[in-house]
């Protein structure tokens, strides 16, 4: 792999693997103090409505546009620097207007994404914490645009690490909360807008260290400013289907009590993998394809495109596979304590198992869809999801009447499916620049494999010490088949340590 993007998956990933485990951290807090009830799916649900708009606009629909364009301008610095200051005055403009509407209208945002909760407590908390913690989109947004700034520039660090800040202080809040006896369901909905200005300040801090100033002012609506806007249009109504899917889920679940809190807690397990690998690939993928494209080298767009795809699929799969095998294990281990019961980690882990058969899928897309991105071609992803939104309401409300909640995670993993299938096909038409190599051809087969060989004994693993301490199983699990997928891959998959090595000492 070239050595650039190994080192920028790596410094990306690292930092997303240190902001999953203090997620987690805060995560086990969160079930054992409010396990699954109306506190904790109020809270979940109001965190959901900043969250989205802050992937509508900002690391969605904004950044896919403005990333490949800020790209291409940095061989001129003055250019790049005024493309950049208007694109943040434009965002903020944007940004604040939503957050003074979603305030107002947030018990008609809360009725849309969660209609199951009318006429029950979960209802008005929702809107309370969801008033309080709406401002963090406007902290949100602008932090993601500036780290798109970094990103394109190879500086990966502070805004990988921007995500830490906001699990460490909900940690803190959490105990400042049982110690002086608040209620932790208000505390951490004042904290959220707390963790936006912390990591709004980070990520400014390191632009402003490298060269890059960003302060408000009226926008400008130039040329150039409007050929971002039509690129970003298809993006934002692309950006507008995956929430569309998003609000499926969660109206499924908000019909079963409890639902809504089980496949938040799923969710942060399979994303651990996701944010790592997939996240890192593309954040490091679509600036890198846009340089390239700009330089007329397709060699080289080819090979970052398949050492992306080799990069992603050798860590994801036997993440699937393994996620699959111990689901129940896992849940168990990490979150069944205080108010979260066996139940809950029975709904929980069903979940998790379903997610964790898409989880390719959705590391496939961040592969593929940096393809069309870095080509401002925003349109046909569009179009794409559009069909994975149907098939996911489809699956969603057809079957819920027969399997419940679970339906809106089928659906999740389904509509996955389709939507990697059709950026694959589409990229066909893009030439020589996106054609698998024989090196990743002769790849796949062997990572299945492996990956198959693992769960395996994973599923050994499980059985044999079914009787032993929780903790102590699932380290030999975890650590365990992590350690035989290696062995593996170094000798059924040809891979070798000195591979990545001899990559990091190059760059």
């Amino acid at each position: 792999m070239r050595t650039g993007l190994v080192r920028g998956f790596l410094a990306v990933g690292s930092w997303t693997f240190l902001s999953r485990l203090t997620g987690f951290a805060r995560d086990i807090l969160m079930a054992r103090w409010l396990g699954s009830g109306a506190v904790s799916d109020a809270f979940f649900v109001a965190l959901a409505l900043p969250n989205m708009f802050r992937r509508f606009f900002a690391e969605g629909a904004f950044n896919t546009a403005f990333v490949p364009m800020f790209s291409k301008k940095l061989g001129d610095r003055e250019e790049a620097e005024g493309f950049a200051r208007d694109a943040f005055n434009g965002l903020f403009f944007c940004t604040l207007v939503l957050t003074a509407i979603g305030m107002i209208a947030m018990p008609g945002l809360v009725w849309l994404m969660a209609a199951g909760f009318q006429g029950d407590a979960r209802f008005d908390l929702a809107v309370e914490y969801g008033r309080i913690m709406f401002p963090y989109i406007l902290l949100i947004s602008l932090a993601a645009m500036i780290s798109g700034v970094l990103n394109a520039n190879g500086r990966f660090t502070a805004a990988a690490a921007a995500p830490v800040l906001l699990n460490l202080l909900f940690l803190a809040a959490m105990a400042l909360a049982r110690v002086m006896g608040w209620d932790i369901g208000l505390t951490l909905a004042w904290a959220t807008p707390l963790t936006g200005i912390a990591q709004l300040g980070l990520v400014w801090w390191d632009a402003r260290r490298h060269g890059w100033r960003f302060a408000p002012r009226l926008p400008r609506l130039t040329p150039e400013m409007r050929r971002l806007v039509r690129v970003a249009m298809p993006a934002i109504l692309a950006g507008g289907v995956v929430q569309i899917n998003l609000l499926v889920g969660r109206q499924v679940a908000s019909r079963y009590e409890g639902a809504i809190s089980w496949l938040n807690y799923s969710d942060r397990l399979y994303q651990l993998p996701l944010g790592i690998v997939g996240a890192a690939v593309a954040v490091v993928l679509l600036p890198e394809l846009a340089r390239r494209l700009e330089a007329g080298d397709a060699a080289g767009g080819q090979s970052a495109f398949n050492r992306a795809t080799e990069f992603g699929l050798f860590l994801t799969l036997p993440a699937a596979f393994a996620i699959a095998v111990i689901a129940e294990p896992m849940v168990s281990t990490l979150y069944e304590r205080g108010a979260f019961t066996a139940f809950d980690t029975q709904q929980t882990a069903a979940a998790l198992l379903v997610y964790a058969l898409g989880l390719p899928a959705f590391v496939l897309q961040k592969i593929l869809q940096p393809l069309y991105f870095a080509r401002e071609d925003t349109r046909t992803p569009f179009r794409y999801a559009v069909h994975s939104m149907i098939v996911n309401a489809v699956v969603a409300f057809g079957l819920m009447p027969v399997i419940g909640f679970l339906a809106a995670a089928l659906a999740t993993t389904l509509a996955a499916w389709v939507m990697a299938a059709q950026l694959w096909w589409g990229s066909r038409r893009m030439g020589e620049a996106v054609r698998v190599d024989p090196r990743l051809r002769r790849a796949l087969p062997r990572l299945l494999a492996c990956s198959a060989l693992m769960a395996l004994a994973l599923w050994g693993m499980r059985e044999g010490l079914a009787d032993w301490p929780r903790i102590p199983a699932l380290a030999i699990m975890v650590f365990g088949g992590a350690a035989l997928y290696f062995a593996l891959a170094f000798v059924i998959g040809g891979y070798r340590p000195s591979e990545l090595k001899a990559a990091l000492k190059r760059g």
